[in-house]
């Protein structure tokens, strides 16, 4: 979701009587569920969909994780790949995707024990982003992660300076 819900406004007087969907119109519905939550009124909450979308931002967390681990594996392989064309923007890229990893961790550290998982799946993703990079085919990287955590997460990646 990533966005910040704030109180809609209420026009003086009017209570809503007729409510809207959840599959007819999410934003109007989260609204409503926000303020029933905050009235007390527990009994005329529609759990069922306030469950599926709380599912859903759990799913997003890992699924920003397991992104930024994507971007970082895609990185590390060009690196290893292609070292003739290491650059500064690759050693930045890695260093921007290793601080989203650990903010995301920090933030969820109920993520912790499905690294490895968010690891294995990120590789695949990233394996395919640096064959379509480099033009080195798929089959040539490993066909699982190659790293360690430890390689991923502080590995030094920097460039030569120039002559």
């Amino acid at each position: 979701m990533g966005h910040i819900v704030k109180d809609k406004p209420k026009k003086a007087g009017a209570e809503a009587t007729t409510r809207a969907r959840y599959q007819d119109d999410l934003y109007t519905w989260v609204f409503e569920q926000v303020a029933l939550l905050k009235a007390g009124r527990v009994d005329e909450i529609d759990a069922a969909n306030i469950a599926e979308e709380l599912a859903d931002v759990g799913n997003e967390q890992y699924d920003k994780l397991e992104s930024a681990l994507a971007v970082l594996l895609m990185h590390l392989l060009k690196w290893d790949h292609q070292p003739q064309l290491r650059s500064k923007s690759w050693a930045l890229t890695v260093r921007e995707q290793r601080r989203r990893i650990g903010r995301v961790l920090k933030k969820n550290p109920g993520l912790k024990p499905h690294v490895a998982e968010a690891v294995a799946d990120g590789y695949l993703d990233g394996r395919d982003r640096a064959a379509i990079e480099t033009g080195i085919d798929d089959q040539a990287f490993p066909a699982a992660c190659p790293y360690s955590w430890d390689d991923i997460i502080t590995r030094p990646i920097e460039v030569d300076p120039a002559p």
